[in-house]
């Protein structure tokens, strides 16, 4: 791969890098470009290497965790050339024209990218190793796994089906028609990609409905993809053999990072920020939902389409946040954005009560644990249930804090902690913040920006 930022192999254990947040001492202010949407970046990636001709992507995400698929990309045969900040090249080889990787394939901690590639292997007819870091080889792919066996593929693992594990694909993968029995978005866009080259139409049945990026960006590379609900499912369908043709795509902006400086910006008093170019997909906008509910001031400006998505700008203004009961059928829709909800939990009045939250358990860490302990580490009451998660916030008193919250390797984890270390009487430490490249690499530049600085 062509590139100034070149992936770092996620095998290998980076130096710990721990932080300290201190309370805010003058308002957040300003007007700041949210990075690229983590989850359009990879699949910005692997569609543009699995369609025809070239492909010009702005605004990529160039966190660890995305730079990992743009390697393994590279090595099924597309060509990737980085041009400059953000702005990316992709020559892609057609769905058919991928090849084996002569070396095993490194995710480092990325979960999204293992996954989606599993699926584009399987429709290849190729083969390929799937190795990660300590984290991600924790983590389930039989959720994936078992559903690319059904299309003809072969895979060769561990009894508890976590990497490393070999996928090797059919001559031609078979198209089925698949009831996802969890709510992941992952598992649903493996089945589709491994669909691309499949005759037929390949179907996915979900309940609740799942984030839809993969739906929309085969669309703008030209795949037939319907979209339906039948009472309480959702069902998506994908006409095979699909002739992937090369698209331009404009990254927006992550809103699952957009959760920090929003979080911090309701919470520290006088605050007022503009978070521009943030993506309000549907499946993508619980969180702001549910601050919205509580009394978060949020105001959505300048709506506008991008990459198949909804954008618009977010101002944001300090708020006397109020307790919610956040009920379980939003979780899928704000899966990745719980931490940082928890934090303004913590800082509201009352006590807010989270369901439906299983899924927290098998994210890169336990993240219902190490939520959990760390606020009660930094002063916070706090119930946790096997699925729930219930905080006790301090309203118009501060959170205590003076505690040291282990990241456990969560980049998010990280990000949350430092953000409620704003607010609280006492500073909050975390002890590592590594892992933040991964999925938002400009976090503390962009912080700054805002008029906050950590001790780091």
């Amino acid at each position: 791969m062509t590139s100034q930022t070149e992936p770092s192999s996620g095998s290998l254990e980076p130096a710990r890098k721990p932080a300290i947040a201190h309370i805010c001492k003058s308002p957040l202010a300003g007007s700041v470009i949210m990075a690229g949407d983590k989850s359009i970046s990879h699949r910005a990636l692997i569609l543009s290497a699995m369609a025809t001709g070239s492909s010009r992507i702005s605004g990529l995400l160039e966190g660890t965790d995305v730079l990992a698929t743009a390697s393994v990309m590279q090595q099924m045969g597309a060509q990737i050339q980085r041009l400059g900040d953000g702005i990316w090249q992709v020559t892609g080889v057609g769905p058919a024209g991928l090849r084996s990787p002569e070396a095993a394939l490194d995710f480092g901690n990325s979960g999204t990218g293992a996954r989606l590639v599993m699926g584009v292997v399987a429709g290849a007819g190729i083969s390929a190793e799937f190795t990660g870091d300590a984290s991600l080889s924790a983590r389930p792919m039989a959720r994936v796994t078992n559903p690319l066996a059904l299309m003809g593929a072969q895979i060769t693992a561990n009894e508890k089906t976590t990497l490393p594990l070999r996928l090797a694909g059919p001559p031609m993968a078979m198209p089925i028609d698949y009831v996802s029995p969890v709510a992941s978005a992952q598992v649903k866009s493996a089945i589709l990609l491994a669909g691309v080259n499949a005759p037929g139409q390949t179907i996915v049945r979900e309940t609740p409905i799942t984030r839809d990026h993969s739906e929309n960006m085969l669309r703008l590379f030209g795949a037939t993809v319907d979209s339906q609900m039948q009472g309480d499912q959702h069902i998506v369908t994908l006409t095979g053999e699909a002739q992937l043709r090369a698209t331009n795509i404009d990254v927006p902006g992550d809103p699952s990072s957009a959760a920090f400086p929003m979080v911090a910006a309701l919470c520290v008093p006088g605050s007022d920020v503009v978070l521009k170019n943030i993506m309000l997909n549907p499946q993508r906008d619980g969180l702001i939902r549910v601050l919205r509910d509580m009394g978060g001031d949020i105001e959505i400006c300048d709506e506008r389409r991008q990459a198949g998505e909804r954008v618009a700008d977010l101002r944001v203004r300090y708020s006397q946040l109020k307790a919610v009961e956040v009920a379980a059928d939003i979780a899928p829709s704000m899966i990745d954005e719980y931490p940082a909800l928890a934090m303004a939990a913590a800082c509201a009045e009352g006590t807010t009560y989270m369901a439906g939250l299983h899924e927290l358990r098998v994210k890169e860490s336990d993240r219902l644990s190490a939520i959990a302990d760390g606020l009660r580490a930094n002063g916070v009451t706090v119930e946790e249930g096997e699925d729930s998660l219930s905080v006790s916030g301090c309203g118009q008193a501060r959170v205590a804090g003076g505690g040291t919250v282990e990241s456990r390797h969560d980049h998010r984890i990280a990000m949350s902690f430092l953000v409620l270390g704003l607010t609280s009487a006492a500073p909050i430490g975390v002890d590592d913040t590594s892992m933040i490249e991964t999925s938002f690499p400009t976090f503390f530049s962009l912080m700054e920006e805002l008029g906050v600085s950590f001790e780091r």
